[in-house]
């Protein structure tokens, strides 16, 4: 009994010390960036992968949660195709974020980022 006390202490101070990030992938309009792989890296460290799925009906959003143990500036970075975008974001100041690809009228890939405070209302 006495050892299930401390292994649940233990449990509930490593949990209320991990910071946390809210991201969202915007899904691009583009079809010639569907199926693309985009990885998602904080302070160098791989956190999410997934693929593009390109949808020009309405806008439609890929949401996880990445962790941090520590408060202030941390490095985001995504990676699409050959091309590294970095991004500094601060924590608890910037704990929405949201990403998107689009592709420029030369064909190349561009990142958008927006960063806030609050949630995100999606409609």
């Amino acid at each position: 009994m006495k050892k299930l006390l401390i292994v649940s202490i233990m449990f509930l101070c490593f949990s209320y010390s991990k910071k946390e990030f809210i991201v969202s992938i915007e899904q691009p309009y583009e079809k010639k960036l569907d199926g693309l792989k985009l990885e998602i890296f904080l302070d160098k460290k791989k956190v999410k992968e997934t693929n593009l799925k390109a949808n020009n009906i309405m806008p439609s959003y890929e949401t996880f949660d990445m962790y941090t143990s520590n408060e202030g500036k941390h490095l985001l970075e995504v990676k699409l195709k050959d091309t590294v975008f970095g991004y500094d974001v601060k924590y608890p100041e910037e704990k929405y974020i949201i990403v998107g690809p689009y592709l420029k009228k030369n064909g190349k890939i561009q990142m958008g980022i927006l960063k806030q405070k609050e949630g995100f209302i999606f409609h």
